[in-house]
């Protein structure tokens, strides 16, 4: 009888305990609610952007195959290009909101059909914190970069974080264009040694290897001199000189796990990357690469914190395991 009795200091003492209980358990309930909210909201509006995205998309190609098809503007304007009437506000105010009548869905299908083709499975996001996923070996696996800005490039400093255990050649990042396949390439052909190539010409830097650990790469390359420059893991390897006077092509197929031997296309598994890359950067410029932290990433020909990609076959995005 007095073992199953307990004091009224013991029943306070576990009332309280299971009051404080109580509390935690709801904190981490609303903590938990407050996580999935973040998440929803997120999703939700990156949800609306893509819409307004493609909205927006689908607006510019429509009124550009309806003047192409000249049903919008007033016939007038082509048959007499040296009025003194023609001009865009003019051709504009002639265009409203919503496509004319003259504007059937017959001379709509080739716009709507491009824009399709345009933005099929095209992403729009803020990767910080995350990478792209290859996990194994294959020749169909691939992420393609949309580059924020479209000019001929006469300098350049690309910026990548990758991890790996390969021992066999592999392509980190491919820059195609139709006249050369490796414009723009930055390749590994064994362990230690990468290779930059502009415009199809190539230098190698021998690299103190370090397996199955991360690492952080920047190569930059100027015109006027030619010269190259290859940082790891914040230390200079060299500077080597190729292509003086070059400049990269700007019309380009930007590749990320497969090297390409023709423009976006003709991929060799054995030269596939397997393994993790994330905080994938191009600038215009060259950047010091004396004053690059680890975490820049903003560039402006193609942004990890901005990135425009298509990703085909066996590839995942997750959180980086490595900052």
């Amino acid at each position: 009888m007095l073992g199953n009795s307990m004091s009224p200091l013991g029943h306070f003492l576990v009332g309280d305990l299971n009051r404080t209980a109580q509390q935690e358990t709801e904190q981490l309930k609303e903590k938990g609610k407050t996580l999935q909210l973040k998440q929803q909201i997120r999703k939700y509006t990156n949800l609306f952007l893509n819409h307004i995205r493609v909205q927006l998309m689908f607006t510019i190609y429509s009124f550009a195959f309806c003047y192409w098809y000249k049903g919008c503007a007033p016939e007038a304007q082509y048959k007499k290009p040296d009025s003194e009437h023609l001009s865009i506000t003019t051709a504009a105010a002639s265009c409203p909101l919503l496509p004319p009548k003259e504007c059937t869905m017959e001379k709509l299908l080739p716009g709507v059909l491009l824009l399709v083709f345009l933005s099929e499975g095209m992403t729009h996001s803020d990767l910080g914190g995350k990478a792209f996923i290859f996990p194994e070996e294959s020749n169909t696996a691939y992420v393609s970069l949309i580059p924020r800005l479209k000019k001929p490039l006469k300098n350049f400093t690309l910026c990548l974080k990758a991890f790996t255990d390969l021992s066999r050649s592999y392509s980190l990042f491919s820059y195609s264009t139709k006249s050369r396949d490796n414009e723009l390439l930055l390749f590994v052909s064994k362990v230690g040694e990468y290779m930059l190539h502009v415009g199809n010409a190539a230098v190698t830097f021998k690299v103190p290897p370090s397996p199955y650990a991360p690492v952080h790469l920047c190569a930059s390359w100027e015109s006027a001199s030619g010269i190259a420059e290859l940082w790891v893991n914040g230390k200079p390897m060299g500077r080597k000189g190729l292509q003086k006077g070059y400049y990269v092509k700007q019309e380009a197929s930007i590749i990320l796990g497969q090297e390409q031997d023709s423009f976006g296309g003709s991929f060799d598994a054995k030269q596939s990357f397997v393994g993790e890359i994330w905080d994938v950067s191009l600038w215009d410029r060259v950047v010091p690469l004396r004053d690059m932290c680890a975490s820049c990433y903003n560039g402006n020909v193609l942004s990890w914190q901005a990135l425009t990609y298509k990703d085909k076959g066996y590839v995942v995005v997750k959180p980086k395991l490595w900052a």
